[in-house]
């Protein structure tokens, strides 16, 4: 399917973002961009590796050059990292390349899902509470995509044709 812009999916880590954009992918017959799967391809190392060995930094770095990068496409799904729609040169990049979709959940939900991993480096150390109060500060970002899926109680599937029912395609 040729769509006019690419479909970029934004939200907290562990909301999917991957899974839902490789489905959604699939069944649009788009490539797939997963930006964090990118970074650790380029650089041989996990996230919670970078973050760990090099630091948030430089982590964000070599996430905005390869969002950036990534967002000059055309028709394609792209899945952002978590942090990466907080960064104004992306986001502004972002809802300028493409439809910005954001995946939202129950902080409850999310914050089990996080508890689940522990690859996850910037809530490896903080309470249930901390992690609240950080999904609370990013949700005020993502309310800026273009559009928000709310996905509690939905099955992957579901997710993936309301995201298609929501766009027309």
């Amino acid at each position: 399917m040729k769509i006019n812009n690419n479909l970029i999916l934004i939200g907290m880590m562990a909301s999917g973002k991957s899974t839902i954009g490789r489905l959604l992918a699939k069944k649009l017959k788009l490539r797939f961009y997963d930006t964090d799967f990118i970074i650790e391809k380029k650089t041989k190392m996990k996230i919670y590796e970078i973050f760990k060995k090099k630091g948030e930094a430089e982590f964000r770095n070599l996430e905005k050059k390869i969002t950036l990068k990534l967002l000059k496409k055309n028709n394609c799904v792209i899945s952002l990292g978590g942090g990466a729609f907080i960064n104004n040169e992306i986001r502004k990049v972002a809802q300028n390349s493409g439809n910005t979709i954001c995946l939202d959940w129950k902080h409850k939900t999310i914050i089990n899902r996080i508890k689940k991993n522990n690859r996850r480096p910037i809530t490896l150390n903080l309470t249930n509470n901390e992690i609240k109060d950080l999904i609370i500060d990013r949700s005020k970002i993502y309310s800026e995509a273009k559009y928000k899926i709310n996905c509690e109680n939905m099955k992957k599937l579901q997710i993936v044709n309301m995201i298609v029912k929501i766009l027309k395609l």
